[in-house]
């Protein structure tokens, strides 16, 4: 009995999956050079904001809102190689990560306290929401692919 044929991925599939890894790979290397407290790396990422003072902000943080940064960042890198290795479970990952980004942006948007002085700008005020948007846009994409029957 033959087996049904495999449906062809999409090349939007190999784009976005590649950028979706790349996204991933940037925000898993930001997640690990901040929890090594690299200062370095803190000062060149933002210039005006003193990175001692940026550090105390994030250890400001709640328990909660780390963990849905992590799960945010590192399920968004899961989903991505899951995506491109056409996997169902990339919707699992995609959504956890999306949880992520709510849990960890939320409290940064809503709840924490003001970010230390020279923390202003594009990278304070708007990267959160387009990190949410992101989030957001690749489980239904993944999602989409899954009711297509690209993932399996």
């Amino acid at each position: 009995m033959a087996t049904a044929a495999q449906t062809r991925a999409p090349m939007h599939l190999w784009i976005i999956g590649g950028l979706a890894a790349l996204w991933g790979a940037f925000g898993g290397y930001d997640y690990i050079m901040t929890r090594l407290r690299d200062t370095e790396y803190l000062a060149g990422m933002m210039p005006t904001v003193d990175p001692n003072a940026f550090l105390d902000w994030i250890d400001g943080f709640p328990i909660w809102a780390d963990f849905g940064w992590g799960l945010g960042v590192w399920c968004g890198l899961i989903g991505a190689i899951l995506l491109l290795l056409r996997n169902r479970y990339a919707v699992w990952a995609m959504g956890l990560s999306m949880v992520g980004a709510f849990l960890g942006l939320g409290y940064q948007i809503m709840m924490a306290p003001p970010p230390p002085a020279g923390a202003e700008g594009p990278m304070f005020e708007i990267m959160p929401y387009v990190i949410i948007v992101v989030a957001v846009a690749l489980f239904a994409y993944a999602r989409a692919m899954e009711k297509k029957g690209i993932l399996h």
